[in-house]
C-alpha cells in the first residue's frame, strides 16, 4: 500500500478529559483506502523537545468529510504540543502505515482496549458490525472520569467497563469482567497496556480463541529503517511499524 506525506487541517480538537482529546483532521486531497489497525506519523512542529515524528493509532474515518480522528493522550512535550492545535492549523503526517487487523464475518467478536490503546478500536468495530459480527467493547479504564467516548462505541455494539477503582462499570482488570464467563467469543482483538495485553492473550489461549493485538512499541520512521520497534517473533525480529502493529499471539514469543 502507497505511503503518503500530506498536510492535513485541523478541524477540532475534542477534550475528553484532563489528559485524552481527539483531533479530527481534514484532508486536502481524498483519502486512500486506510484499514483499521493502522496509525500514522505526525510532525510535531515548534517543539524543542521532540525530533521525531509521533505515531498515533487512527481513531476513526469519514469518507464523506474525508477526515482522520486521532484519539491522543497528554504524555510529553509532543503529545501536549498537538493538544494546542486549533482550528484552521496544518499537520503534516504520514500514511497509512502498518498492518490491520483481520475482520471475520458473522461471528462473535471481543474488542478489549486499555487506557489509549482504546485508540484503534472504534474503526475496528465499524468495520466488524459492518461485516456482520456481534461486537462488545471491554475497556479497562482507572476511573468513571476516563470512561470516554461510550456512545460512539455504542453505535457499533455492546459497550462494557471496568474501572480499578470501582467507581464505573465492574471493579477491576478487564480480564475480570463477568462477561467473559457468561459468554462463548469467536475472535478477541486488544490494544493497550502490555501487561493487559498479555493477559487478554492468555485468556484466548485458555479458551482457544483466536486473538491479535496492537503492539504499541516505539515506531520513530514508520517504514522499518530505523529498527526502534522491533520485536521478538516465532518467526525472528521483526519490525513493528511494516510487519505489525497486529499481531497474531501465536505468533509472538509471550
Amino acid at each position: 500500500m502507497k505511503k503518503l506525506v500530506q498536510d492535513f487541517e485541523v478541524l477540532q480538537r475534542k477534550e475528553l478529559n484532563d489528559d485524552h482529546f481527539v483531533l479530527d483532521v481534514k484532508a486536502l486531497e481524498p483519502l486512500p483506502e486506510i484499514r483499521p489497525g493502522q496509525f500514522v506519523n505526525v510532525l510535531v512542529k515548534d517543539s524543542n523537545t521532540t525530533f521525531l515524528r509521533r505515531p498515533l493509532s487512527i481513531h476513526f474515518v469519514d469518507y464523506e468529510r474525508n477526515t482522520i480522528s486521532l484519539y491522543i493522550k497528554k504524555i510529553g512535550d509532543g503529545t501536549k504540543k498537538l493538544g494546542e492545535l486549533k482550528e484552521g492549523d496544518s499537520l503534516n503526517i504520514v500514511y497509512p502505515l502498518g498492518n490491520q487487523y483481520s475482520i471475520p464475518n458473522n461471528a462473535n467478536t471481543l474488542l478489549v482496549g486499555g487506557g489509549c490503546g482504546v485508540a484503534p478500536l472504534l474503526y475496528l468495530a465499524k468495520h466488524l458490525k459492518e461485516a456482520g459480527n456481534n461486537v462488545t467493547t471491554l475497556l479497562g479504564v482507572r476511573s468513571e472520569k476516563d470512561a470516554v467516548e461510550l456512545d460512539a462505541y455504542k453505535e457499533y455494539g455492546n459497550i462494557l467497563v471496568t474501572t480499578e477503582d470501582g467507581s464505573f462499570g465492574e471493579k477491576g482488570y478487564p480480564t475480570q469482567h463477568s462477561i467473559l464467563e457468561k459468554e462463548k467469543f469467536d475472535y478477541v482483538f486488544t490494544c493497550g497496556p502490555e501487561p493487559m495485553m498479555k493477559a487478554v492473550a492468555a485468556y484466548s489461549a485458555q479458551n482457544n480463541i483466536p486473538c491479535e493485538v496492537s503492539l504499541e512499541n516505539t515506531m520513530a520512521c514508520g517504514f522499518g529503517a530505523c529498527l526502534c520497534c522491533v520485536t521478538e517473533t516465532t518467526e525472528g525480529n521483526k519490525c513493528t511499524c511494516t510487519e505489525g502493529p497486529v499481531f497474531n499471539i501465536n505468533d509472538l514469543k509471550w
